[in-house]
């Protein structure tokens, strides 16, 4: 390696290399640390933050060449045998990892850490390692994997893979080649391809844990739930000492609607690592679901307790909606965003937290402070082109024109089954599917993304002859067959009932496929004045997706898309979507009830106006809201921010004065 004139003092790159780890952003600690090599190739401290900051991100074969460098250099570090140990733990020796802590101990009497490393390497003992001895050695061609691991992280995806690949001509049997090609195949969404990577890997090695775990998500990402559940049952069984087993079981679990067998699969992880800060909130997350509040917030305060640096469990408890920080909580949370420790993530999520905590309190000024500063954050980490949207819905209104849906009317699956709950987020869907799944007749599931399975299942002629411009091209009997894909695919969601909810609030864009594939299936549209519904998408973050929520006049242009889109499917396909408006449901619940019920061909059942009593898990943001009897707090709420919203007011008012009901937004 060159050496090239230092920018920084060696201590300076350490040291930031070193906070970065800190706040959990080990990429840019690995950068930095790459960095100052250049210019101090043999320092040793450096080498060991980039070793830790490698072994993080579990770049194993990069972490291997930069801690047996500083071994290299200096035999006698407590540190570097600390670290070496970390890293034969992961690579499935910890024998030999319990001899290199030895070897730190002796050098460091003092270190009481060290100790507990020991104990959690003997309970591990090959458990994410194969028992057959095919992984025994160490990794074959370790500078090849290495460089490979560069050109990934130098954003050369393409050249990292014709290494693995050239890899794996010499060595088919190479795991961890496999692996990455895997984890290739996943960043481009590929999910089927690193599926069948890994089933090659686990096949090559069938006691190797980690590779099961990794296929169990591979498969929960193509929404293969069944075999997610197996493959992390897998994990479970030649990893039962460990924690991220079971947490890859209660994952699989959650996603399937098994919010039960998930929180136990939670409980069992922390048994084993009782600070477990994902367990904690897989766990949290799935009492919420099922309704156990207080034991959800007890969680929540036991990962605050067990990391108090951690701000996701504060941004869980502000998305209970419910619940109320008191002061001592706020002190807290100020104090964290102030710290310079604090990654940008955790920022965004304590800001979030601050303006609920805010808007509780009737603060509103200060709550819409922080909504926007922790918006302003999360939009620079989002992707996201409004002309896209715009483009989109342009193509739908060209393509579904009266002419295009009489020619392909009644050739799509004739299944009567769902109901579609279609809109913008912060609407009221999650009330609506509240309701409808009240009825004995109608299994309630959540926000599906099957829908969009089967459009990405369309063939294309060409990468920019996408959905829908290859809509023209399909042959007559491709229609119903669309149709029964999607029934096939959202049976794993069902219990029984003879019809089911579908509340993915993005299939408002696909509402003239659902007529072709579905003629027989329902739409219903929840509507809500468009300023709460743009400002309560806008207070809310979200977990992943809707990126346009996070920018005011983003989101007012995405309204106004979504009208036009709304609009024109009313007009091409008279009576087949129902809009309800919040508004309404809030003045005349029966009433609505029945208009709802009515529209579904449903009978009417009291238990749907009392649908608050209904014991069933929801998993959106609304959860603790629908359980209460209807209220009418959150109607009109946005006045209270109006003199924030100009840019907003100003996108939305031509609709307003469109929509008598709704009346000028300027009071």
């Amino acid at each position: 390696m060159d050496q090239k004139v230092a920018t920084f003092t060696v201590e300076q790159y350490c040291d930031s290399a070193t906070m970065h780890l800190a706040k959990r952003d080990a990429m840019t600690a690995i950068a930095v640390s790459i960095e100052g090599l250049k210019c101090y190739p043999e320092n040793i401290p450096l080498l060991c933050v980039a070793a830790k900051s490698c072994i993080a991100k579990r770049y194993l074969s990069e972490a291997r060449l930069y801690i047996d460098k500083a071994m290299k250099l200096q035999v006698g570090s407590s540190i570097t045998h600390e670290i070496h140990a970390d890293l034969l733990v992961l690579e499935g020796m910890p024998g030999e990892a319990i001899k290199s802590y030895r070897q730190s101990q002796r050098l460091r009497p003092d270190g009481d850490e060290v100790q507990k490393k020991i104990d959690h390497a003997r309970y591990r003992m090959n458990r994410l390692r194969p028992k057959d001895g095919t992984r025994g050695a160490r990794v074959k061609f370790p500078e090849e994997m290495a460089r490979a691991g560069q050109l990934e992280r130098d954003g050369k995806g393409a050249e990292a893979e014709d290494i693995y690949r050239r890899i794996l001509r010499r060595d088919p049997d190479h795991v961890e080649a496999m692996r990455h090609l895997a984890a290739i195949a996943t960043k481009h969404q590929k999910y089927r391809d690193a599926e069948v990577f890994l089933q090659q890997a686990v096949k090559v090695a069938p006691d190797y844990a980690r590779a099961w775990l990794e296929l169990s998500v591979a498969q929960l990402n193509d929404d293969k739930l069944e075999e997610a559940i197996e493959s992390a049952r897998k994990v479970v069984e030649l990893a039962p000492d460990t924690a991220e087993a079971h947490l890859a079981l209660g994952n699989a679990q959650a996603r399937a609607d098994w919010p039960e067998q998930a929180a136990e699969s939670y409980r069992t992880a922390l048994d084993i690592v009782p600070d477990h800060a994902g367990a904690f909130s897989g766990l949290g997350q799935q009492l919420k679901t099922i309704g156990r509040q207080e034991e959800a917030i007890e969680v929540y305060r036991q990962s605050i307790k067990s990391d108090p640096t951690n701000a996701e469990p504060y941004w869980s408890l502000a998305n209970m909606k419910t619940f109320r920080f008191d002061d001592s909580d706020l002190g807290v949370m100020l104090e964290m965003l102030e710290s310079q420790e604090t990654s940008d993530q955790s920022a965004v999520q304590l800001c979030n937290a601050l303006g609920f905590a805010y808007e509780s309190r009737k603060e509103y000024d200060r709550a819409f402070h922080y909504f926007q500063k922790g918006n302003s954050q999360q939009r620079a980490l989002e992707s996201y082109d409004p002309v896209e949207t715009e483009a989109a819905t342009d193509r739908h209104i060209e393509i579904f024109t009266p002419k295009f849906i009489e020619a392909r009317e009644g050739k799509g699956a004739c299944d009567d089954a769902p109901i579609f709950i279609v809109g913008l987020p912060r609407s009221g869907s999650t009330l609506l599917e509240q309701i409808l799944a009240s009825h004995s007749e109608v299994d309630g599931t959540h926000e599906l993304s099957d829908l969009g399975m089967v459009v990405r299942s369309l063939p294309q002629r060409s990468p920019k002859h996408r959905f829908p411009d290859n809509l023209p091209d399909l042959a007559v009997k491709v229609w119903a067959s669309l149709g029964e894909a999607y029934i096939g695919r959202t049976q794993k969601y069902r219990r029984g009932a003879p019809r089911f909810i579908d509340k993915n609030p993005n299939n408002f864009i696909h509402a003239g496929l659902i007529r072709l594939i579905l003629p027989n299936a329902r739409i219903i549209n929840a509507k809500r004045h468009p300023i709460d519904s743009c400002f309560g998408s806008f207070k809310q973050l979200f977990a992943k997706g809707q990126p346009f929520t996070y920018d005011l006049t983003e989101i007012g242009e995405y309204y106004v898309q979504y009208q036009r889109v709304m609009d024109h499917w009313h007009e091409v396909m008279p009576g087949f979507v129902l809009d309800v408006q919040y508004e309404d449901v809030v003045n005349d619940v029966e009433g609505q009830v029945r208009r709802i019920l009515d529209f579904c061909g449903l009978p009417f059942e009291a238990g749907c106006v009392n649908f608050h009593t209904t014991q069933r898990a929801v998993k959106t943001a609304s959860s603790e809201q629908v359980r209460q009897p209807i209220y009418s707090s959150s109607v009109n709420l946005w006045q209270r921010y109006e003199s924030h919203l100009g840019e907003l007011l100003d996108i939305l008012e031509p609709l307003l004065e469109l929509d008598p009901n709704l009346g000028s937004s300027r009071l």
